[in-house]
């Protein structure tokens, strides 16, 4: 693609950061893009800047599941103007998510190749569970309280619903219904009965098994986070029909006045923005199936919402890294949580790791810190699959590590995850496209090393044997006495030596 002015690519950033200790929060999401910058200080939340712009991207989705050009450009356009607000925050100050259209898309790839060039930061895709729990870690965070909770965040072409108490989200779900998924198949530029009928009923059928796990018992308020509802809270209280809540008389009220218009250009209410006008019977359809099926009364506009959730989530990770106070990676916990679902070896995973490691230190030694913390988690959980089955248990653990459920982490660094844990054994080729990338091969064979020498599942020196990185090339080096006495690991290396000198873009040499 050749990029106007407009789209060129982000210009790289000096190492240090000219705001420290503000963080940016970029949410691609189907309606709106927007990006909110913020500040954490003795546990207070201060917002330094917030953009948004209308991109509708959810509705460049044609009927075969592609992006159309035309979107992606204008989402491209809009990821070029963040970029330039982003000018002089580091990469550790920035985390971009994109949501339900980008996890829909079959050409997503393509995309995302390009938008994190024109953005110069990655782009991570999260499941529809992990924008939930961030949904609601932005809510309880700017609106603490400690009663059962319900917050409900309507998004262009998912529905988010959450149970929590406190700052923790008892459940999270996310249901693939939308106002502007409904808006385009039901209404397009015309309001009527049957349009409204026909999408509470496409709304009713997404949302149904919901209804027993959000019943009214299981809650004693109701939050909506984000732009659905708060525009037509808005909407409410510019027509002096309530105080803010959103309640069924509300919505009918709404219904009527757009029936009443006809037309979605002649609909006139005060209060509606230009960019709501097209959404707005989508958005109003979820909202009344909500409230009449789930028994809400009033739902409360919500400070709060995913772009702050990210925020919080970034913060805990730098203090994780940092060891400050009592901050933590939510990702160490889910590890640790599907190593005892899976009931992994954890003895054998930390040997691994603590070989991996080893290995790692002395041919990356400047690997930046999520690239080691991702071959340490693929160390954790490369035998998951066991699970499942001994046999090819490598393709099992694959599969499991890119779509099971694990907070904190993006379907996009599941998949990465996938990868190295697919890479552990046998031939190379099967993970070409990733061997690609420099910085997974090394990641790779420090893996697959590392399984080696502690296949025979017992204790390990971590520094028996020494590896050495020369441009794309890797040299073992295995002192003889210990060559003597661990004959078959050295027959596994002299193995490993052919596999990478047949499919692999690096080349391994052993020597004793």
């Amino acid at each position: 693609m050749t990029l106007s002015p407009e789209l060129t690519p982000a210009p790289a950033e000096s190492a240090l950061p000219r705001w420290p200790g503000q963080l940016a929060a970029v949410d691609i999401g189907s309606n709106s893009f927007r990006l909110e910058i913020g500040q954490l200080h003795q546990g207070r939340y201060r917002r330094v800047d917030y953009l948004k712009e209308t991109v509708r991207l959810g509705a460049g989705l044609d009927a075969n599941g592609l992006l159309t050009e035309e979107a992606a450009l204008r989402g491209l356009a809009c990821l070029a103007r963040f970029a330039q607000r982003l000018k002089g925050y580091t990469p550790p100050q920035v985390r971009a998510v994109a949501t339900q259209t980008l996890r829909e898309a079959r050409n997503r790839d393509a995309f995302l190749a390009r938008a994190q060039i024109v953005l110069g930061h990655p782009i991570e895709v999260i499941s529809g569970r992990e924008e939930a729990r961030l949904i609601y870690a932005g809510v309880a965070r700017l609106q603490p309280s400690e009663r059962p909770r319900l917050v409900i965040d309507i998004g262009g072409r998912s529905t988010e619903m959450i149970l929590g108490r406190g700052r923790k989200p008892l459940r999270a779900e996310s249901f693939g219904v939308g106002s502007v998924s409904l808006s385009m198949k039901y209404f397009g530029d015309r309001f009527t009965e049957a349009a409204f009928r026909a999408a509470q009923v496409a709304a009713g059928a997404e949302l149904e098994e919901a209804l027993e796990p959000f019943a009214p018992a299981n809650w004693v308020e109701a939050l909506g986070s984000s732009g659905t509802v708060g525009a037509v809270s808005q909407l409410l209280v510019a027509s002096g029909v309530t105080d803010g809540h959103i309640t069924p008389d509300g919505l009918r009220w709404l219904m009527d006045q757009c029936l009443r218009a006809g037309r979605v250009d002649k609909l006139a209410l005060p209060g509606l923005k230009e960019d709501r006008r097209a959404v707005i019977a989508g958005g109003l359809s979820i909202l009344y199936t909500l409230a009449v099926h789930f028994g809400i009364a009033a739902l409360m506009p919500a400070r709060g919402a995913l772009r702050q959730g990210v925020i919080f989530d970034l913060d805990e990770r730098l203090l994780a890294i940092r060891h400050v106070h009592d901050g933590h990676d939510i990702r160490d916990a889910s590890v640790r949580e599907l190593q005892r679902r899976f009931m992994v070896d954890t003895q054998q995973a930390e040997r691994v790791r603590s070989v991996a490691d080893a290995l790692y230190d002395s041919v990356q030694p400047r690997a930046d810190h999520e690239a080691r913390r991702e071959l340490q988690w693929a160390c954790a959980l490369h035998e998951i699959g066991m699970m499942v089955s001994h046999h090819d248990h490598h393709r099992h653990s694959a599969y499991v590590l890119a779509h099971v459920d694990a907070p904190g982490f993006s379907q996009s660094q599941q998949r990465r995850l996938g990868e190295l844990v697919l890479a552990q054994r046998g031939g190379l080729r099967k993970v070409d496209a990733s061997l690609a990338l420099e910085g997974v091969a090394w990641q790779v064979l420090c893996l697959r090393l590392a399984i080696i020498k502690c296949h025979a599942r017992g204790d390990v020196d971590t520094n028996a044997v020494k590896l050495r990185r020369s441009g794309g090339q890797a040299t073992l080096t295995v002192p003889a006495d210990w060559a003597d006495t661990h004959p078959r690991t050295l027959h596994l290396l002299r193995e490993e030596a052919l596999a990478w000198e047949r499919g692999g873009p690096l080349l391994l040499h052993v020597r004793h």
